[in-house]
């Protein structure tokens, strides 16, 4: 079984560059088969998300591949199904944008319900408010999620509970809508802007999005060109945790600091030294000075982001003092917390509050990622911890994280990617001879 072996204790010092957006970019991907033409969109990170849904894209009649590193082009004018199935749809969550985007596209779509992260339930209600709202039916059989339409007409949709995917599954399908669309309560996210940013780009009219109040008049059709991904704010910020968790100095670099800022006031608050630039976050320990626990609580954008709680949990682990992380966005995404505990965290969960009490260090040991961002979570821990640390479910980590530990070791950490056959006390002198 392929693992990923760490042997904690050296500080990460250095620069490293941050990918495009997975998040953005598997939103943009999705949009752009409802465009008759070439799309070339620029900073996409080679993550397996990715991959999935180039395939989807090519399995649905469209062209899509990488033709240079990070670009990858995309011809959706010969598009001829609307249906896909279970077996590729399973592997990702965002291939849910398919539903709106097909029926957007085609006045139809026959999508399998999404796959991804396990860290909760992920309904898809709203989704389902907003198509109809625009004049589609739906059904939900046999685990397909069916959606048709003689017309699609704008509406205003209010979503009772602020959603990323129906903000982007809503939005796309009302692109050629008759009419304006409002969408109320919108999710803030940069992701939903740089996918709205992209559409205008191919002849769409959005207006509003960043904002709770979203604005889409429907157009024609959408026309080819070029997009750049912008930088991921979660791998920027597993970057930046990871380097003040190993008492590091690194800056982070290619970076919007803007949508650091919930995370750059937490760390600073905990004594983290912060320094921000145009395009960049310098990011180091101050004077050997311990850091002190804090409270987080998730919240959609602006607030916390959920998906640096598993990583933000992980530093606390050692911080002094009692911090209390409570996550207001998904109902079970702690369940990375007993692999911290197998490492020494003294950390306790009820419902969707966990309290971490500060441990002066982890410890190495085997442990499972769960999903995502908590595979991310548990390398930082194995950084921080005394010993050699093995992570398996690397899976999760190759869905979202582009050369995770390739950027790793340029800092300077003592990390591989192994088979079942080698012996975790190689990694010593395997990295001191590479």
């Amino acid at each position: 079984m392929e693992k990923m072996v760490v042997l904690g204790g050296a500080p990460l010092t250095g620069r490293v560059e941050i990918s495009g957006a997975k998040n953005s970019a598997v939103g943009i991907l999705v949009a752009a088969i409802m465009v008759k033409g070439k799309c070339r969109i620029d900073n996409v990170p080679h993550v397996s998300d990715i991959d999935v849904l180039i395939e989807i894209i090519n399995n649905l009649g469209g062209k899509a591949a990488f033709v240079a590193p990070g670009v990858v082009e995309i011809d959706a004018t010969e598009l001829n199904s609307f249906e896909a199935g279970y077996e590729t749809v399973r592997k990702i969550r965002a291939s849910s944008y398919l539903m709106g985007a097909l029926l957007g596209r085609f006045g139809k779509a026959r999508v399998a319900l999404p796959g991804g992260c396990d860290f909760g339930v992920r309904p898809i209600d709203q989704h389902i408010k907003g198509f109809k709202a625009l004049g589609a039916e739906v059904t939900i059989e046999h685990g397909m999620v069916e959606l048709a339409a003689e017309k699609l007409v704008a509406d205003n949709v209010y979503l009772d509970v602020v959603s990323v995917g129906a903000t982007i599954n809503i939005m796309l399908a009302a692109v050629f809508a008759e009419g304006t669309t409002v969408i109320d309560s919108a999710a803030k996210e940069p992701h939903i802007v740089d996918v709205a940013n992209f559409l205008n780009c191919m002849g769409a009219n959005i207006r509003g999005a960043g904002t709770d109040l979203i604005r889409i008049k429907g157009v024609e059709e959408l026309h080819g060109g070029s997009f750049s991904v912008i930088p991921d704010q979660i791998e920027a910020g597993t970057f930046m945790i990871a380097a003040a968790a190993t008492h590091g100095d690194v800056i982070v670099s290619n970076i919007i600091p803007e949508h650091m800022e919930s995370l750059s006031a937490k760390l600073a608050e905990m004594g983290v030294g912060i320094e921000e630039y145009d395009e960049a976050i310098r990011v180091y320990a101050k004077d050997g000075e311990p850091y002190v626990a804090a409270n987080v609580k998730t919240q959609p954008h602006p607030g916390f982001p959920t998906d640096l709680q598993p990583q933000m949990a992980t530093l606390l682990a050692t911080a002094k003092g009692t911090s209390i992380v409570t996550e207001n966005v998904w109902d079970n995404r702690f369940k990375y917390i007993g692999e911290l505990n197998r490492m020494g965290a003294n950390i306790s969960v009820e419902g969707r509050i966990a309290t971490i009490e500060g441990t002066p260090y982890l410890t190495g040991a085997p442990v499972s990622a769960t999903d995502l961002r908590a595979g991310a979570a548990l390398v930082i821990a194995g950084l921080m911890a005394h010993g050699v640390t093995e992570i398996y479910n690397l899976k999760y980590i190759d869905r979202g994280y582009e050369g995770f530990e390739d950027k790793l070791r340029s800092l300077g950490a003592q990390i591989a990617r192994r088979g079942s056959g080698r012996r975790a006390e190689d990694l010593e002198e395997e990295t001191t001879t590479a």
